[in-house]
């Protein structure tokens, strides 16, 4: 049976959800670990509106145990950490995203550049997830890595706010601005900065869907309107 002909199989409502759960369990026999096919075999057995749904559902229980392992070996900060770095890297470089995204080239051929990248770098966990990143259709490798990072947080109990400063933040900013987003927010942040110049003074928080612009060229920017 072939890849896509599986994935329609298992995500056929029309077929008993007993059955499709016993396709997944004759398909993987001997193929993978019997936790591994106990999960597909589960998944298989609830009702998915198309395929593609399920083929994501299973993907994100994949991200969510490599993340879960990191977690149990005390590593979940740092791959939150090298996610987010990854992300600024290929975000920050057009020609770079461009081609990790282009479908024109092979997977194969993708993935091997981003391992140029990122070998003896990152962690085994940080590679994975990046592999994954890199393999999706439905989104740019910068934003999935960038969502990654976020659920590597969330993991960990806490909020990702990305802050964009005109200058490097001392220990004791960086204490007291997670402070405060702590409170806004009611839940530990984790800060990731990036510094740019042009702000010329304050900085813009990201927080989810929020934006807190303090910057001093916020301000000018907004007085500016205001005298039109």
């Amino acid at each position: 049976m072939t890849t896509a002909l599986l994935r329609i199989a298992l995500a056929d409502t029309a077929t008993a959800a007993d059955s499709r759960a016993k396709v997944a369990q004759d398909v993987l026999a001997g193929k993978v670990t019997d936790t591994t096919r106990d999960v597909v075999a589960s998944a298989a057995a609830r009702d998915w509106s198309s395929e593609a749904d399920l083929v994501s559902g299973l993907q994100s229980l994949g991200c969510e145990a490599l993340l879960l392992s990191a977690k149990e070996s005390g590593s979940l900060d740092a791959v939150e950490e090298e996610l987010f770095r990854l992300g600024r890297i290929v975000k920050g470089d057009g020609a770079l995203e461009q081609a990790l995204s282009d479908r024109t080239r092979s997977a194969a051929d993708r993935l091997g550049l981003l391992h140029k990248l990122i070998d003896g770098k990152v962690s085994d966990v940080t590679s994975k997830l990046a592999e994954f990143a890199v393999s999706r259709t439905d989104q740019a490798p910068g934003d999935s890595i960038d969502e990654l990072s976020q659920l590597a947080a969330a993991s960990n109990g806490r909020k990702v706010a990305y802050v964009t400063s005109a200058g490097e933040l001392s220990a004791d900013q960086r204490t007291a601005l997670s402070a405060k987003l702590a409170a806004i927010f009611d839940a530990p942040v984790t800060l990731h900065v990036d510094i740019d110049p042009a702000l010329l003074g304050g900085v813009v928080v990201r927080v989810g869907d929020e934006r807190i612009d303090g910057s001093t060229a916020g301000r000018i920017a907004t007085l500016r309107r205001g005298l039109r």
